[in-house]
């Protein structure tokens, strides 16, 4: 957009208005070129500057991936230990659990062991007990029986007393 330069009236009376125009053109024409020039050269900058920002933007990103990949790595890393880690804690606590349940069995194995000697010793101590009773028992009916037939026997002595009684009368 060129700008139209205005002088004064006396540049214009000392050197005539077709020169003054001439001048104020060539100065019109200098100011279009140099616009011209200076876009181009803010194009060329600009085109330059957006390459610039581009690449250090490709760079950027290579570099905020190299670092997530390392950072991933690291992570890999570190959760492979820590698996490793919680294996070897499940496979010291396994053995810790195997080891407690053979005690808990080979005690549980010495306890029944034990009771059954106790319910052995009272199945004994039980037997005698009920064939000590038994023996006082059949000796209780042993002289129940005795006396009964001694009972039965004077009631039979009696009844024939008193039959041969009445049997003379």
């Amino acid at each position: 957009m060129p700008i139209t330069a205005k002088l004064s009236k006396e540049f214009y009376d000392k050197f005539g208005h077709p020169l003054v125009d001439e001048l104020v053109n060539w100065f019109n024409q200098v100011d279009a070129t140099y616009r011209t020039e200076l876009r181009d050269l803010n194009e060329v900058n600009f085109a330059r500057f957006d390459a610039k920002w581009e690449q250090r933007a490709t760079q950027l990103d290579a570099k905020w991936e190299r670092r997530a990949a390392q950072l991933d790595a690291k992570w890999e890393q570190r959760a492979a230990q820590f698996e490793a880690k919680l294996e070897q804690q499940a496979a010291r606590f396994d053995a810790k659990l195997e080891q407690s349940a053979a005690q808990f069995e080979a005690k549980l194995e010495q306890r029944t062991g034990e009771l059954r000697s106790e319910i052995a010793g009272l199945r004994a101590d039980l037997q005698a007990g009920l064939a000590r009773l038994e023996g006082g028992l059949l000796a209780r009916l042993g002289m129940a029986e005795g006396r009964l037939a001694r009972l039965t026997l004077l009631l039979w002595i009696a009844t024939l007393g008193t039959l041969t009684a009445l049997l003379k009368l």
